[in-house]
């Protein structure tokens, strides 16, 4: 059973969104997402100052197993990108929640969030898969 921590969004492509102060969100994919990519071999990450829409692919992961991409589920600007999956890509496997983020999106449209799935919701998904 994934991890499935209660203060995120989700989304049905299995990444999350974590939500902080002034319209700033945290992405990264969740446990089960990388439970089935496998272990990572590399994060192409995007530009920071890049505009991206919901919906948008920003990301892509490479594992032993293959590439998937990574989408945005808000759009907004790319405020950050976690550099240090560049030489340690497997964080994203040993700590998807916290080292393994991804990037940091400064929100677009807020009411964007209302779309995402609640951890509740999320764990639905998985059961149904």
């Amino acid at each position: 059973m994934s991890n499935i921590p209660s203060e995120l969004k989700y989304t049905t492509s299995h990444e999350w969104i974590r939500v902080e102060e002034n319209d700033e969100v945290v992405l990264g994919i969740t446990e089960h997402a990388q439970e089935l990519l496998g272990d990572m071999v590399f994060v192409e990450l995007p530009e920071v100052g890049r505009e991206i829409d919901a919906g948008e692919d920003c990301a892509v992961a490479e594992s032993v197993k293959a590439a998937s991409d990574i989408y945005s589920p808000v759009g907004g600007e790319i405020l950050a990108v976690n550099e240090d999956l560049e030489d340690s890509p497997e964080n994203v496997n040993s700590d998807p929640f916290g080292d393994g983020w991804i990037v940091r999106i400064k929100l677009s449209d807020p009411s964007e969030l209302a779309e995402l799935l609640d951890a509740e919701a999320y764990q639905g998904l998985l059961e149904d898969e």
